[in-house]
C-alpha cells in the first residue's frame, strides 16, 4: 500500500487542517484480481473466458483519518469496484460502489460512520466463512449470495455503530435510511452482529432486514438496482465459528434467509443473471457451510468448502450441493496465484426453471455446473 502522512503544520500550510498537535494520513490501497475461468455449462455451452473477481473483486480505495486528539479520530474511506477485463467501473457503474463512508472513530468508545457501507452480517459473520474471504470468495458464495456475505449489495444511506475490543469481544449496528419523506419503511435496512475471539476459538452472529429492497416503490432507498431479491421483507440471520488447530482452521457456518411478498431474483452486482420471477408470497434459503483452511508454507495454503442449501422457492424445495477448493502460492507479500475450483448441482426443481448458477457465472441449462480458475492476485 502506498501511505502518505502529513503533519498539522504542513496541513495548516496548505489551507487544509486545522490543530498543530494534528496528524493526518490517507492510505492509497488496492487488489486486482484476474484469471482464465473454464466453465462446463454457461446456458448450454461450455466456455473459456478470462474474468476478473473469480475470488476477490477488483478495486482501488483511500483511507484517511486525522487524529483530534484525545483518542479521537476523523476516518473516512472511498472504494472503487471495477473489472480488470474491460476497465469498467462495478457496481452498476458507481464510483465509489463498494464503499463510500466519512465518521468520528473513538479509541475509547468505538466508532460511527455514515455513507454507503456494509451491513454487520457482512461484517462479522462473513469472514468465518470461505464466501467473505480470500479463501474462497466470489465463486463460492451460497446459491445466489443469498444470505449477502459476498457483499453482493451494499447500504446506503446508512450510519452505522463498531464498537471497540472488548477483551475479544466486538459488536455493531447498522441503519439504512429510505430518504423517502412519504414512506420511511420503504426500502429502508437494519443490522446487527457481534464477534467473540478466545485464542483459537472465534464466534460470530448476525441479523439483517431488508424492507421493499429491489423494488421501482424507492429508488434512492438503501438498497437499490444491486439488490439480489425483489420482496417486500427480507430477513437474514446466521451464525458461526472457527477453530485453529496448528496450521489448520476449521469453520461452520449456518445462515438462513426469509422472503416474503417476493416476486424475483435480480442481476446482482457479483454478475449472477438468473432473472427469475417468483410466485408472490414467501420464499426461503437455509444454508449449512463446512469449511477448512490449510497453510502447509507460509506461501502455499489450500482451502475448500461444502455447502448444502435448502430451499423453498417459486413453489418447489431445491436442494443445492456445492463444493469449492483453492489452492493459493504466494509469490511475494503482494503476489500470488491460485487455483479455483466450484461444483454445485441442485435437485427438486420441479418445474420452475432453477438450474444450476455458480455466484459470478451465468447459468449453466442443467442442475449441474463445474467451474476452475486459474488466476493471479495483486495487491497494493
Amino acid at each position: 500500500m502506498k501511505k502518505f502522512v502529513l503533519s498539522g503544520l504542513s496541513l495548516a500550510m496548505l489551507g487544509v487542517a486545522g490543530a498543530a498537535h494534528a496528524q493526518s494520513s490517507v492510505t492509497l490501497y488496492g487488489l486486482i484480481d484476474a484469471g482464465i475461468t473454464y466453465t462446463s455449462n454457461q446456458g448450454g455451452s461450455h466456455n473459456i473466458q478470462e474474468t476478473s473477481g473469480t475470488v476477490n473483486g477488483s478495486r482501488w480505495g483511500l483511507r484517511g483519518s486525522e487524529d483530534l486528539g484525545g483518542g479521537l479520530k476523523a476516518i473516512f474511506t472511498l472504494e472503487n469496484g471495477f473489472s480488470i477485463t474491460s476497465g469498467k467501473l462495478g457496481q452498476n457503474s458507481l464510483e465509489f460502489g463498494r464503499q463510500a463512508f466519512v465518521g468520528l472513530s473513538s479509541d475509547q468508545y468505538g466508532a460511527v460512520t455514515l455513507g454507503r457501507q456494509y451491513d454487520s452480517v457482512v461484517d462479522y459473520l462473513a469472514p468465518l466463512s470461505l464466501t467473505g474471504t480470500s479463501s474462497g470468495g466470489t465463486e463460492a458464495a451460497h446459491p445466489f449470495d443469498n444470505d449477502n456475505l459476498d457483499n453482493s449489495f451494499r447500504i446506503n444511506n446508512s450510519i452505522k455503530y463498531s464498537s471497540v475490543n472488548y477483551g475479544g469481544f466486538k459488536f455493531g449496528a447498522l441503519y439504512g435510511f429510505s430518504n423517502d419523506s412519504g414512506g420511511f419503511s420503504t426500502n429502508r435496512a437494519y443490522s446487527l452482529g457481534t464477534s467473540y475471539n478466545y485464542g483459537p476459538l472465534n464466534l460470530a452472529a448476525g441479523y439483517m432486514e431488508l424492507n421493499n429492497a429491489g423494488v421501482s416503490l424507492n429508488s434512492s432507498g438503501a438498497v437499490t438496482n444491486d439488490a439480489t431479491f425483489a420482496a417486500g421483507t427480507q430477513r437474514t440471520y446466521g451464525a458461526g465459528l472457527n477453530y485453529a488447530l496448528g496450521q489448520a482452521t476449521l469453520g461452520f457456518v449456518f445462515t438462513q434467509t426469509h422472503l416474503d411478498n417476493a416476486t424475483g431474483i435480480g442481476a446482482s452486482a457479483s454478475g449472477t443473471s438468473s432473472g427469475l420471477t417468483l410466485i408472490g408470497g414467501s420464499a426461503s434459503f437455509t444454508n449449512y457451510e463446512v469449511n477448512a483452511r490449510y497453510s502447509f508454507t507460509p506461501a502455499l495454503s489450500l482451502s475448500g468448502a461444502y455447502t448444502f442449501t435448502d430451499a423453498r422457492i417459486d413453489g418447489v424445495s431445491p436442494k443445492y450441493n456445492q463444493f469449492s477448493l483453492q489452492a493459493a502460492y504466494a509469490l511475494s507479500k503482494r503476489t500470488d496465484v491460485y487455483l479455483m475450483g466450484v461444483y454445485q448441482h441442485v435437485s427438486d426443481t420441479g418445474d420452475s426453471g432453477l438450474t444450476a448458477d455458480i455466484n459470478g457465472l451465468s447459468a449453466s441449462s442443467t442442475n449441474s455446473q463445474l467451474a476452475a480458475t486459474i488466476g493471479l492476485r495483486h495487491r497494493f
